[in-house]
């Protein structure tokens, strides 16, 4: 089915994306229509997966953690599988993508400290090699989707 997110839908989005939590009403404010047309329009983005789930975010050194690292890893002949199996019970891991290039995996962590880090490591290493790279400030955290660029032809 093609669904065409046009620019009233990106209205309702960048604002969802910015306040998930927004009321229908002042929502439909923003985007200049009825209540019940933006629940209708939200309910139809939803059942299409362009809206996956709304979340709360957490501070992880206000929760207690007080390392945040990217891992790579360069996953060894005939082990992928089993990290990928293997990679949904590490409670450090927070984001884990597979990736083009010479690593297979990257990975979002956070940590109590630094020989949390080297434990953690050490369960890695059994799968690939690795390269840890410490968080030290984030300057963009999830920035919102916003339309695809359209180049002039």
């Amino acid at each position: 089915m093609n669904y065409k997110v046009d620019e009233t839908n990106w209205k309702i989005l960048k604002q969802l994306q910015e306040n998930a939590r927004i009321s229908m009403s002042d929502l439909s404010k923003q985007v200049g229509l009825s209540a019940p047309a933006v629940v209708e329009r939200i309910k139809k983005m939803e059942d299409l997966g362009i809206i996956r789930g709304y979340y709360t975010q957490l501070s992880y050194i206000k929760t207690g953690y007080q390392l945040k690292a990217i891992i790579t890893l360069k996953v060894f002949m005939g082990r992928l599988k089993p990290f990928l199996e293997k990679v949904t019970e590490f409670r450090e891991v927070i984001n884990c993508f597979r990736i083009t290039g010479n690593e297979n995996i990257i990975m979002e962590v956070v940590l109590n400290n630094q020989k949390h880090l080297e434990t953690f490591i050490d369960q890695l290493i059994s799968y690939g090699e690795t390269k840890t790279h410490i968080v030290l400030s984030n300057k963009v955290e999830n920035a919102p989707i916003l339309p695809p660029y359209q180049a002039d032809n």
